[in-house]
């Protein structure tokens, strides 16, 4: 889905007086034109061993592209042995997960585009690796200065020193060299070896890889927010990012956070179907944001299967999750294309198609800076909020589930919350302060309603809002559908812990999930920073 960056609005109006004393002078950059492309970071097909046998990479690139329109896709299968094909055909023996991106992925992918087909899409091979002591990461990596390609040479690598798979498994030659540059030591056991990880992707691909934090928080103990701290200054540039709007969505458990429902458990659920580290109000993500950290959220479906026989997991790439990422480059986007947005913060993350459209910017009288960005004003400027959206006519409920029979429901935005942190200094590594996990200057500033917003010449819901600028701070965008307190979602307009929906009748319980995602939608933006001189 491609959809045009809005064009600036030439004058805006405080929401909180309606004086024009906040209007956006003639000098302000206008906002950058470009389109809004919709992906996922985090898939799998038949060629991850927990995958169904039927999900293919045809069946998914079809999902994906043809049935629910996005403009880009990462298969991303696990970095384990592989003992099917792309087809779904059992193998004669395991092969590591980069032969079989190599052998059958790659190769299948490059014939299809050469035919003529999905020509006009970005489809590329990482994987997910299992982060020892850790849990998750996707990771993807490339090669090249112009048009990124996948560095399947540096996947085996990868493959080889971070994992335990057996060497008899590689082609001799690579394992002969491997030994060479690294003598017998791999990195396979301790919380130190995943840093070393990080810091072999720093160090061989610093500028063409990107490792994202997978569902972090579906198992107790998995990561702490010190873990993001080091990854994150181990290598800024790729771990950026982390999978705040889970997959698994149409698990009975929602995301697949099974942990006993106690409220020691609280930091292990979902809220809003979003990771506790997201959807916490001053919590883990607001920590980061308050040291001034560039740090993303991100959706993903991380499809295995949605439903086969009497068990349901996630939905298909593009279906119930969309990530969409800005880029100004015209023509087809390239892997390079997607990855300086990625790492620009300009981008946004849905459920359910609530919106598919999103500017979010702030102003001086001089200079404006969207999501990802960095307004810097003098102490006591007056600084233009500006929010504009577009919801779809209808998105892809279907009732019954997977019937083919369209819900016919217009997704609506009950209300968007403008949410604002202090942002100090960066803790140090060993002091008390990197193991503090809550920003306690967060809050929501405004809470807008459609009585706030009006619907401008494009179509677009827009909100104006000014505040003053005195002292650094990150503003953030959080929206749903669902009202600020409705029984079992929300109390006072934060998301509550999703129930575990445990039917006894399996089709009952589909469409029982079904309906709670559906029910309960939710967007984040990203931030964008001001630093006061």
């Amino acid at each position: 889905m491609l959809i045009p960056s809005a064009v600036a609005i030439a004058v805006a109006f405080a929401a909180c007086g309606g004086s024009d004393d906040g209007a956006i002078q003639n000098n302000v950059p206008p906002i950058a034109q470009g389109r809004w492309l919709a992906g996922d970071l985090h898939t799998h097909t038949t060629q991850s061993a927990d995958a169904d046998v039927s999900q293919t990479l045809d069946k998914i690139l079809g999902k994906a592209f043809t049935s629910y329109g996005l403009d880009w896709m990462a298969v991303t299968n696990h970095l384990r042995v592989s003992t099917r094909d792309d087809k779904g055909v059992l193998l004669a023996a395991p092969i590591p997960m980069a032969t079989g991106v190599e052998r059958y992925e790659q190769p299948h992918l490059a014939a299809l585009q050469a035919a003529g087909t999905y020509t006009d899409k970005l489809i590329f091979s990482g994987f997910e690796w299992d982060m020892p002591t850790h849990d998750h990461i996707g990771i993807g990596i490339f090669e090249g200065s112009d048009k990124f390609a996948v560095s399947t040479r540096g996947v085996r690598e990868f493959e080889y020193l971070f994992t335990t798979r057996d060497p008899s498994l590689f082609d001799p030659a690579d394992v002969a060299a491997w030994k060479a540059k690294y003598g017998d030591t791999r990195y396979n056991k301790t919380g130190d070896d995943a840093v070393k990880a990080i810091s072999w992707l720093k160090d061989n691909y610093p500028d063409t890889s990107y490792a994202v934090i997978n569902h972090p928080s579906r198992n107790k103990g998995s990561y702490t927010v010190e873990d993001f701290r080091r990854f994150n200054d181990t290598a800024p540039n790729i771990v950026f990012a982390i999978e705040g709007m889970v997959g698994n969505q149409m698990e009975p458990d929602r995301g697949g956070y099974t942990a006993a429902y106690t409220a020691e458990n609280a930091p292990l659920r979902v809220y809003g179907g979003t990771d506790y580290v997201v959807a916490k109000l001053g919590g883990v993500w607001d920590a980061l944001l308050g040291e001034g950290r560039r740090v993303w959220n991100l959706t993903d479906s991380d499809t295995h299967f949605k439903i086969v026989g009497n068990n349901s997991s996630g939905y298909f790439p593009g279906e119930y999750a969309k990530n969409y990422v800005f880029n100004s480059a015209s023509g087809t986007p390239t892997a390079k294309d997607l990855l300086q947005g990625l790492r620009s913060g300009k981008m946004f993350s849905v459920y359910g198609d609530l919106i598919n459209a999103l500017d979010f910017n702030l102003a001086s009288s001089s200079d404006r800076k969207e999501m990802g960005g960095e307004l810097t004003v003098a102490n006591g400027a007056k600084v233009v909020v500006t929010i504009r959206f577009k919801s779809p006519a209808k998105n892809n409920y279907e009732k019954p589930v997977d019937s083919g029979a369209s819900a016919s429901v217009k997704p609506l935005v009950d209300h968007v919350d403008l949410i604002v942190g202090d942002i100090g200094a960066r803790a140090a590594p060993g002091t008390a302060a990197y193991a503090v996990a809550t920003n306690a200057s967060t809050r929501v500033v405004k809470r807008f309603t459609s009585a706030d917003w009006k619907v401008d010449a494009d179509g677009y819901n827009t909100i104006t809002y000014e505040t003053t600028a005195t002292k650094n701070q990150y503003f953030r965008l959080r929206g749903t559908n669902l009202g600020t307190d409705v029984a079992g979602l929300t109390q006072g307009g934060e998301p509550l812990a999703d129930q575990r929906t445990s039917t006894a009748d399996a089709t009952q319980r589909f469409n029982d999930i079904n309906d709670r995602n559906y029910r309960s939608l939710w967007f984040y933006s990203n931030p964008v920073f001001v630093t006061v001189r």
